[in-house]
């Protein structure tokens, strides 16, 4: 059991309220994510605000499920694996597309296939990626600016699964259905 309280409008600190509020009425519930981030203001700021970013990016919805999955899997996420199958059903993520990135298998689609591969390798090689694989990834039809979007929704993913991992976050009730356990 986790000693962080998951904070409604009425228990946050005052800082936190008004994005709870705004996750509320967004949403409909404040996600239990939130509610644990709310603790700190700053990182319910921060995250909130880089989740929002990402709407800015060159990345299509679909897409950044996919390298949002990509990372809660790579991560082992149980809270964020859950919350971003209900987001893909909701952005239009193939079910073949999120049904792979649930059992940490290739994507049918050659294309989400390439960005779940290149966003691995950003994490696993700490940034470092090669020339290689690069091309790999502009030739599968992305670009530079591509490359450094896959940078910001990694940051994004550290906030919220490293988050949940210390806090231990439970899953909301309208995730339940899509609870997940790494295979």
């Amino acid at each position: 059991m986790t000693e962080f309280v998951i904070h409604d409008v009425e228990t946050a600190p005052e800082d936190s309220r008004p994005r709870l509020e705004a996750s509320l009425k967004r949403l409909g519930a404040v996600p239990n994510l939130h509610g644990v981030m709310a603790e700190s203001p700053a990182l319910l700021e921060g995250y909130q605000t880089l989740y929002a970013l990402g709407d800015k990016t060159s990345l299509s919805p679909i897409e950044r499920q996919v390298v949002y999955q990509t990372y809660n899997y790579e991560n082992n996420c149980t809270y964020c694996v859950a919350g971003h199958t209900v987001l893909s059903m909701i952005d239009s993520v193939p079910q073949e597309a999120t049904d792979a990135l649930r059992a940490g298998k290739p994507i049918p689609d050659a294309k989400l296939e390439a960005l779940s591969v290149f966003a691995r390798k950003v994490m696993r090689k700490q940034g470092f990626v090669t020339e290689s694989d690069r091309k790999e990834f502009y030739e599968a039809g992305y670009s530079k600016q591509t490359v450094l979007d896959v940078v910001l929704l990694f940051a994004t993913k550290v906030m919220s699964n490293y988050a949940n991992h210390i806090a231990e976050t439970p899953l909301d009730k309208s995730l339940e259905a899509f609870a997940w356990t790494k295979p």
